[in-house]
């Protein structure tokens, strides 16, 4: 039978080991706050991190080129946002799952991305700093989205985080907006206001990827214009566009907007665009134009009228359509048929080919084209409306020779008697055309240009003919002889 006594003595060495237990655990609890509080004061800057200014919406490819530039990658933010399979046509810069598929896909381990924590927590959002502060003490950098500022309005921002001020309680990073943008500084208060993404009114969002460094891959770079460059383009077009009404389609090495149905726009794109355009880069041009062009189609005659006036501030001498290089565009009515667009696809390409063509030649080649129709894998030029000018002209005896043809200068080619100008330019070509020559002549004027601007020494080597004029009255006969059935 117990005593109280013994109650009282055991009850008594019980309360003393609560005691001592209580005792370790808060010694612990203020050791670690200790060894925290220790930690996130202390000042840490990864230096020599080169700036680079984003381009217009890539401000997380920049930071990543950034740190690139630091590890002594030469991997632009251009390529940065070609690995992260974002499409062009979208027209603006990754969002965070696509920084962070690129990221990946160039090598970085970034960790865990998004961490939702509870919306109004000061203690959460300190946590998620903590571990980015315990990153730059390893030495290891990270892009942050952060709000811009603290209005409803804000837009979402990428920012590469280098460092930490203790003595100032200043966050450090490179601000890839501005060009001045190295080594910048916000109060870590203020930097805790703006990371989380506040969207939800019970969780908030907080985006971190972590560059610790991998295995490096440099990835491979396209020839011509890649899809960062068509994301900048479409990015600068859309302040362009009128209305909704106009379809935007990328068909390389041309951007297609028009106002027709969807549907119809689409079809113009691959049926006309990328159909002329795979042929003629077949037969003559190895290389793209050097321009990112648009081909603004307009449906119609009042559509055609009104736009070109609105975007360009042009009011176009022909009902067809034109080629600007001011505005780097083929402008077309295309309600009148696609003939027009098919002849001024070709000036672009023979302008970065062969830039010292003579016009002559030029718009032979461009109008040849504008009646054409496919055999095989090459484009062929059909008889068309030039055909009766050019037929009565020759009958009247106002066709001049080849070798004055082919002097004419551009004033001179625009300027006197342009139509029978373009209308021999063009049947000459069709007649190299059917006689198997054309492509032959292209090719061996453009290397001959320097000792052969004008392109008759070439002409005669390739039509194997000394005596022009009987040449001329040989294709003459032939021209006669060519019917155009509308």
């Amino acid at each position: 039978m117990e005593t109280v006594g013994q109650w009282d003595g055991e009850s008594s060495i019980l309360n003393k080991l609560m005691k001592m237990v209580i005792t370790l655990l808060l010694l612990s609890l203020v050791a670690a706050t200790s060894v925290r509080s220790s930690v996130t004061n202390t000042s840490v800057c990864i230096e020599k991190v080169p700036h680079v200014q984003q381009k217009p919406d890539f401000c997380g490819e920049a930071c990543a080129e950034m740190y690139l530039k630091k590890l002594g990658h030469a991997i632009s933010q251009d390529d940065i946002y070609n690995l992260s399979g974002l499409s062009p046509m979208q027209g603006r810069g990754c969002y965070t799952s696509e920084l962070n598929r690129a990221l990946l896909a160039v090598g970085f381990a970034t960790g865990t991305v998004c961490m939702n924590v509870p919306a109004g927590s000061p203690s959460a959002i300190k946590a998620e700093w903590v571990k980015l502060h315990a990153s730059l003490l390893k030495g290891v950098p990270s892009i942050i989205c952060m709000r811009t500022d603290t209005t409803r309005t804000a837009t979402e921002h990428f920012r590469l985080v280098l460092g930490y001020d203790a003595v100032k309680d200043e966050l450090i990073y490179h601000e890839p907006a501005q060009a001045d943008g190295a080594y910048h500084r916000m109060k870590l208060d203020t930097f805790l206001d703006l990371w989380p993404l506040k969207y939800d009114a019970k969780s908030w969002s907080i985006i971190r990827m972590e560059l610790k460094l991998g295995t490096i891959k440099i990835p491979k770079r396209e020839a011509g214009f890649t899809d960062a460059d068509y994301a900048q383009h479409i990015m600068k077009l859309k302040g362009k566009i009128p209305n909704t009404s106009f379809r935007v389609i990328i068909q390389k090495p041309f951007v297609v907007i028009g106002d027709e149905p969807p549907e119809v726009v689409v079809l113009r794109a691959e049926q006309t665009v990328k159909w002329a355009t795979t042929r003629l880069k077949k037969m003559y041009f190895k290389k793209d134009p050097e321009d990112i062009i648009d081909i603004w189609l307009f449906k119609d005659k009042a559509s055609y009228d009104k736009y070109t006036w609105e975007i360009f501030s042009d009011k176009p001498d022909t009902p067809y359509g034109y080629s600007s290089s001011e505005h780097k565009a083929l402008i077309m009515n295309i309600g009148t048929g696609g003939g027009t667009l098919v002849h001024e696809i070709v000036h672009p390409f023979m302008d970065t080919n062969f830039p010292e063509c003579p016009s002559w030649f030029n718009e032979g080649m461009g109008s040849l084209y504008e009646q054409s129709q496919g055999k095989g894998e090459d484009i062929i030029g059909l008889t068309n409306w030039r055909l009766a000018g050019l037929q009565e002209a020759i009958q009247k005896g106002e066709v001049p020779s080849f070798q004055a043809l082919t002097s004419t200068t551009t004033h001179e080619f625009y300027n006197k008697d342009r139509g029978t100008n373009y209308a021999q330019a063009r049947y000459l070509c069709y007649y190299l055309q059917e006689k198997g020559l054309l492509t032959k002549f292209y090719h061996a004027f453009t290397a001959a240009q320097v000792e052969d601007p004008t392109g008759y020494k070439t002409l005669q080597s390739v039509l194997g003919k000394k005596d022009m004029s009987a040449f001329k009255k040989e294709w003459e006969t032939y021209v006669l002889k060519l019917r155009f059935d509308r």
